[in-house]
């Protein structure tokens, strides 16, 4: 049985879908929508990027919050509606990036350079965990995507302790500040992000191979978009506490 600790593609995706032989998903079919998704984000990253660092810097604010949240919104839609994806999952990139790009605004306004290293690494990232799931360097046993969804599911209990938390106006310093204990949490967490990685390579390849309907390619895109996000921006934290270490 299939598992994947992404939200977005889990082990149930791929049951009760009516497939159809002759418009099945293919991995190049996938591939194209998950370049396509990713100019999109970048496209519209690109737009709150200049107006939060060029035209316009105060009205950025709403085009972050909008994006967070219309992209969480929208991800929730085609999470539960994956035959909606060939429409959601285009908004979602463009929602995306423009949180996304308003938001590397800022962090670059005060650690010049740290997007940059930030976005290298994410795709660096995805491309080695992309040769070592095709060379069969790990291989996602059970036991593995076992693990993960274990790691993944405590990292999101961690984060809503934290939100909780900061809401009761206790310090959580040790989590956010720039020790070497939070340092650590944050190399960990981007593990757990990266290894997600190889987990939904896994599950593309296993829907390509049970015949999944075509509309699934504009699914699987989408999640492994999910997972791409989430590593970008605990890179980015992580590089920004190294940052503050000097």
């Amino acid at each position: 049985m299939m598992r994947t600790a992404n939200p977005a593609l889990n082990s149930k995706t791929f049951l009760s879908l009516p497939y159809v032989t002759d418009q099945s998903m293919t991995l190049q079919g996938t591939t194209n929508k998950t370049i396509i998704l990713l100019i999109l984000a970048v496209l519209a990253a690109g737009y709150t990027w200049e107006m939060a660092l060029g035209w316009e810097p105060a009205r950025v604010t709403p085009w972050i919050v909008g994006g967070l949240l219309g992209g969480l919104v929208v991800g929730i839609i085609t999470a539960f509606k994956k035959h909606l994806a060939p429409y959601t999952a285009p908004l979602y990139a463009v929602l995306e990036g423009l949180f996304l790009g308003g938001v590397s605004a800022r962090f670059e306004s005060s650690y010049p350079g740290i997007v940059f290293q930030a976005v290298a690494l994410t795709f660096g990232t995805l491309f080695c965990l992309l040769l070592v799931y095709k060379t069969r360097l790990i291989r996602p046993t059970e036991n593995f995507k076992l693990g993960v969804f274990a790691a993944t599911g405590g990292i999101g209990l961690f984060y809503f302790a934290i939100l909780i938390l900061n809401l009761l106006h206790i310090d959580t310093g040790f989590a956010l500040a720039s020790s070497p204990l939070s340092i650590g949490i944050s190399l960990f967490i981007v593990i757990i992000a990266a290894l997600n990685l190889v987990l939904d390579f896994d599950f593309i390849e296993s829907g390509v191979a049970l015949g999944a309907p075509r509309y699934m390619e504009w699914y699987a895109a989408f999640g492994l978009l999910v997972t791409l996000v989430w590593l970008y921006l605990e890179i980015l934290r992580l590089l920004v506490k190294l940052r503050d270490r000097r």
